[in-house]
């Protein structure tokens, strides 16, 4: 449910923004002020997490997620927008960047055994990334409903959903199972033993981000826009496919993990695609365009549950849930301040030089995990 709202309220976003007469900076600004508000709300998170029942933090974050789609809803002032994006949990990545990753991940690790974990994972990430999909192919309904509906209206009905979903995942958080609190045999705890590993990931896993913030689907689905021309339904069907694609490939992941282990698996279906997201930049079709965002989209994502079940396999039970919060900040913040320098790159030039970059940086990221991390094996592997 919360990867539906994800799905359609990254392109939504600069759509809702443009018609109130903001430009691409503008909304660089606004995707800034998101996912730095996150960062901070997941920092905070994480230095009291081990002191918080998981299914209440849950519960708050469901009411956050309600209120930032109701204030959307309702607000047209920039300042006020921007205020709400910074405390609320809208994510113009279309991707997972908020608090409820790490205390969802942290739950995951808790009740499956390790051989279990990157299935597991990868199941989890299929169902949010396939919902994200569907999320972004119902955008679409603004030109759909376009002679019924205003678009305006349907822009504010949108956002009320979003932050309808906000509280029905809390109903369902409320009815979590008692499993998914840590038992008395290994009580959270800050980081101790395992804290030179997750500095580490942290650090890599920032500069990662840093290129992901470069091309989040708010400001790709603006680049996509002002390059070719194309409109809304078709920005959505776009994302739908190319969602649909990484959705089904992190099934791979699982047998490639247990075949090259975990970290192999990682940089090597990474790095060919930020190669297909370069040449995006370069694509003179939306054709062409479209099908290297499908060739990333089949290897862009596989990444996402071995990365997931990786930090959780290398640090000790009691340390996950400050591991998991410590690894989700720096990824958050570094993606917060790339939207505002690829919103200013685009309304230099409507190149993509944003694509250009972001390939870079994350295969540069790619290369040096390999480097750091393929001696430290999870404990499957060993």
């Amino acid at each position: 449910m919360r990867a539906f709202g994800d799905g359609y309220v990254a392109i939504l976003l600069p759509l809702h923004l443009s018609r109130l007469g903001y430009d691409a900076f503008g909304v660089g600004v606004i995707s800034t002020a998101t996912l730095l508000g996150s960062a901070l709300l997941t920092l905070a998170m994480g230095l009291v997490a081990y002191r918080i029942p998981r299914r209440r933090a849950l519960l708050a974050a469901g009411f956050l997620m309600a209120a930032t789609g109701l204030g959307f809803a309702g607000i047209e002032g920039f300042w006020p927008l921007l205020v709400i994006a910074f405390v609320g949990t809208l994510n113009p990545s279309g991707g997972d960047v908020s608090l409820f990753l790490p205390l969802e991940h942290t739950v995951i690790a808790h009740v499956v055994p390790d051989d279990e974990r990157t299935a597991v994972f990868a199941r989890y990430s299929f169902v949010g990334a396939f919902f994200g999909a569907v999320g972004a192919l119902s955008v679409g309904s603004v030109d759909w409903l376009a002679p019924v509906v205003s678009p305006s209206i349907m822009v504010t009905a949108l956002f009320g959903l979003y932050g309808g979903i906000g509280l029905l995942t809390c109903l369902l958080y409320g009815n979590l199972s008692p499993k998914a609190e840590a038992g008395t045999d290994s009580p959270p705890t800050p980081l101790g033993p395992s804290r030179g590993i997750v500095y580490r990931l942290a650090a890599l896993f920032s500069v990662d981000a840093f290129g992901g913030g470069l091309v989040i689907n708010a400001l790709l689905a603006l680049w996509l826009t002002e390059r070719f021309g194309i409109s809304v339904s078709t920005i959505g069907a776009i994302f739908f496919v190319t969602s649909l694609c990484s959705a089904v490939s992190q099934f791979a992941a699982v047998p490639l993990a247990r075949r090259f282990g975990l970290v192999n698996t990682m940089v090597f279906t990474h790095l060919p695609s930020n190669l297909f997201l370069i040449l995006t930049a370069f694509a003179p079709s939306i054709w062409i365009a479209f099908g290297l965002l499908i060739l990333r989209g089949l290897l862009s994502q596989m990444d996402v549950p071995t990365r997931s079940s990786y930090v959780m396999a290398v640090v000790r039970p009691e340390e996950r849930p400050a591991a998991a919060s410590v690894t989700a900040v720096p990824r958050s913040l570094a993606s917060a301040v790339a939207p505002l320098l690829s919103g200013w790159l685009l309304t230099v030039s409507p190149f993509g030089w944003p694509l250009v970059l972001a390939g870079t940086l994350k295969a540069l990221y790619d290369l040096a995990l390999l480097r750091q991390f393929s001696a430290i094996k999870p404990p499957e592997e060993r």
